[in-house]
């Protein structure tokens, strides 16, 4: 699968999460539909996307199906097939984190949720990353060429992120990100959905 979208399954994992909060369950949300369907908000369906396109299209369609009524198959289909029926939840508008700021990312994780963010995943340390808390090996200017979710964290020693790479990456899909230099830029294009 060659196919760009995990920005879909970052917002995906934002929204999931708001729904839980909401309603106590948990449900696999689409991200075939979103691929699909947003391309108006300005995503790119699998030449990629980003999450506020993602979550516009939620806030503007007014849902989004579930995994198991639209199933992904990584590919751009160019047909949207949602079904406002079977809707599982919407978002009224989203929370942007100020760029650069951990600390309002620490608090938005803590009473919001799971984050969506953008990250710098161009080192081959990142690509090879096993476990461990991760700190980026070289330093420069973070371009923002993946996403993924903040999860969760361990005081303010580190991050946990998960990752949309399958549980072979990582630490069973997921990674321990240092905390407090905005490593990997994770704190600059950092959003989510508002019920």
């Amino acid at each position: 699968g060659s196919c760009g979208s995990c920005w879909a399954f970052s917002a995906t994992g934002a929204l999931e999460g708001m729904h839980f909060k909401k309603t106590g369950k948990l449900v696999s949300l689409s991200e075939q539909n979103l691929i699909d369907c947003s391309k108006e908000q300005g995503s790119g369906g699998c030449n990629g996307g980003l999450m506020p396109q993602a979550f516009e299209y939620v806030q503007e369609t007014g849902g989004i199906n579930s995994e198991e009524n639209y199933p992904y198959d990584g590919k751009d289909d160019y047909k949207c097939r949602y079904e406002a029926e079977n809707s599982i939840t919407k978002c009224s508008t989203m929370g942007l984190i100020l760029t650069g700021d951990e600390k309002a990312l620490l608090e938005a994780v803590a009473t919001v949720g799971p984050i969506a963010v953008g990250v710098d995943a161009r080192s081959s340390e990142f690509h090879f990353y096993k476990s461990g808390i991760f700190k980026n090996p070289w330093v420069g200017d973070s371009r923002l060429t993946h996403a993924m979710l903040v999860v969760g964290y361990n005081s303010t020693k580190h991050w946990i992120v998960k990752n949309s790479w399958s549980h072979v990456w990582g630490d069973d899909g997921y990674m321990l990100l240092e905390q407090g230099s905005n490593q990997l830029g994770i704190a600059n294009k950092a959003c989510y959905p508002i019920p």
